[in-house]
């Protein structure tokens, strides 16, 4: 569920403490969300604000959050304007999802202005508008031209209008409800669930002044056990709540939710490419196969000719086939002819199609191959994006560039050298305090396969499934370390959701790159199998092996 105009009113409550802030950085996270990272009396602090339709939230956090290269344009106008100024103070005319942000810059000749940063958390028309001292618009994450809605135009050079008041009574200045209207009707801010949770209140007991006393002084966030329902007080008619901190309870509740946002947003093309690609490597195997076939046949056409040349076949032309007896067999050989040849000439084309269909068949068994390591590639990498998170994502499109299924975005800026991306693998440490590594993309597969591990160390896979490579950085694991390692290379595979998923073993040694072959395949020699069902709850238990 989204925030309300009272969540909103004490978030804004615990910001304001930490003002004034300098504006260092303003990175986009994704499409709705913006990283602000600040300085203040408190030191360092990152403010995140999204525009998310069902999780808009604004907040400080600890979280690392990825930041693109390429920041869109409303980003670069931002940071125009907005690094190196300070966050001074906050306005809120009433308890609702909106507030404007005091800003105070030095222009490019060094003269102070004032800006103001709008922020707007209603749902889908969530937005953070940019506007100058003459309340015109500068630019807005979301712009709104007029064919939209001509009452409240969101674009750059348009006259900025706040968010229409509600006119409603002030829940804080308020001691008294009236019994016989909703709450929700009454006062600025209330959401259904706080109405319905006040109201239960009042019917055991409380007073709605009390409530809003409670309200005032909260600065948790309680976690409804029910319905993933939330507010800043305990919502004591849906039951059990835990109570968090106020924004690590948002982060909490939203961090997750949002970032498969984020996923799907850098994953979207990728599935797009990933899936042409697969289709187009299904419809050509079968074709291939049927030349191959054809292919194999090449000794008729050999006959062919052998006969035509045996009966001294002359006048052929108009004839599109004729029947001669096979010297050797005795039965009857329909020989197919063109009717533009005669008999020497239908000779030479059988001839002809022999040596071609000849040739032609090693070339296709080749192709078939190939084909067949394309499909099997791509499959796996479908698998890698629907486990993928943003890190993993981020290097499945990097490889994809790398394997020339993506192009490379190009930057109308100044060359400069691009630093080489580092590879990590994702690593956890076993009861026992054996390391286990393992990777979730074919590039990490590769790094940690022929890089990391040592040639004794023991590498496991999922068998005849597409999934993680786990390297045990042991030659001789306990039985409890080489069963979580197979636990791992189990969840993290195409076979996560069956049961007695077989998972092989062996030494690093006993592995052999394929030339030529796409990232993360291997030839393997002898091993041994174990068989595992996969089972997250006790992943879960080992801190990491689901991060």
């Amino acid at each position: 569920m989204a925030l309300d105009g009272i969540v909103f009113h004490q978030i804004l409550q615990e910001v304001r403490v930490y003002l004034p802030l300098r504006i260092q950085k303003i990175y986009a996270v994704s499409n709705t969300e913006i990283l602000f990272h600040t300085h203040g009396q408190k030191g360092k602090q990152q403010l995140l604000i999204s525009c998310h339709s069902l999780y808009n939230r604004m907040l400080f956090t600890d979280r690392r959050y990825p930041t693109p290269e390429e920041p869109n344009n409303f980003i670069m106008v931002m940071r125009k304007y907005l690094e190196g100024a300070f966050m001074e103070s906050i306005e809120q005319d009433e308890p609702d999802r909106w507030c404007a942000v005091n800003i105070r810059r030095r222009n490019e000749i060094g003269d102070i202005e004032y800006l103001k940063l709008y922020i707007e958390l209603m749902g889908k028309y969530a937005n953070v508008i940019l506007v100058n001292k003459e309340n015109r618009i500068i630019d807005a994450l979301k712009r709104i031209p007029p064919f939209e809605n001509s009452k409240r135009t969101i674009h750059p050079g348009a006259e900025f209008v706040k968010a229409p008041s509600q006119n409603k009574k002030d829940p804080f200045s308020s001691t008294e409800a009236d019994p016989d209207k909703s709450l929700t009707a009454q006062f600025t801010g209330f959401s259904p669930l706080l109405s319905r949770e006040i109201e239960y209140r009042m019917n055991h007991g409380q007073s709605f002044a009390e409530c809003m006393r409670l309200i005032r002084n909260s600065s948790s966030l309680f976690l409804s056990e029910k319905d993933n329902a939330f507010h800043v007080i305990p919502l004591t008619h849906l039951g059990k709540a835990e109570e968090y901190p106020l924004f690590e309870g948002l982060d909490i509740l939203y961090y997750h939710a949002e970032e498969k946002e984020r996923i799907r947003q850098i994953t979207g093309d990728l599935y797009h490419v990933v899936k042409r690609q697969l289709k187009h490597q299904n419809v050509k195997l079968p074709r291939l196969l049927n030349e191959a076939d054809e292919a194999a046949d090449n000794e008729r056409w050999k006959l062919y000719g052998d006969l035509l040349f045996t009966y001294g076949v002359r006048d052929t032309k108009g004839l599109s086939s004729i029947d001669l007896i096979d010297y050797e067999t005795g039965s009857t050989v329909t020989v197919p002819l063109d009717v533009r040849f005669d008999g020497p000439g239908n000779a030479r084309k059988c001839y002809q199609k022999y040596s071609k269909l000849k040739k032609g068949q090693v070339y296709l068994d080749e192709q078939i191959q190939i084909t067949r390591n394309e499909i099997e590639y791509l499959q796996g990498v479908l698998v890698q994006l629907e486990q993928a998170d943003f890190q993993t994502a981020s290097g499945i499109r990097d490889e994809l560039q790398q394997q020339g299924y993506l192009k490379n975005k190009k930057i109308k800026r100044p060359a400069k050298k691009k630093k080489k991306q580092e590879i990590t693998v994702h690593t956890v440490t076993a009861p026992d305090g054996t390391k286990i590594s393992y990777g979730r993309n074919n590039l990490q597969n590769e790094e940690l396969t022929w890089h990391i591990a040592r040639r004794t160390d023991t590498w496991l896979h999922a068998k005849d499934y597409h999934g993680s490579h786990v390297v045990i950085h042991s030659s001789e694991p306990s039985e409890d370390t080489l069963r979580l390692a197979a636990q791992i290379a189990a969840y993290w595979s195409a076979g996560r959701s069956s049961s007695s998923v077989p998972v092989i073993h062996c030494p690093v040694r006993n592995l052999k790159k394929i030339p030529g072959a796409r990232p993360g395949m291997v030839s393997l020699g002898s091993y041994r199998m174990i068989y595992i069902d996969p089972d997250p709850d006790y992943l879960r238990s080992i801190s990491g092996t689901l991060a």
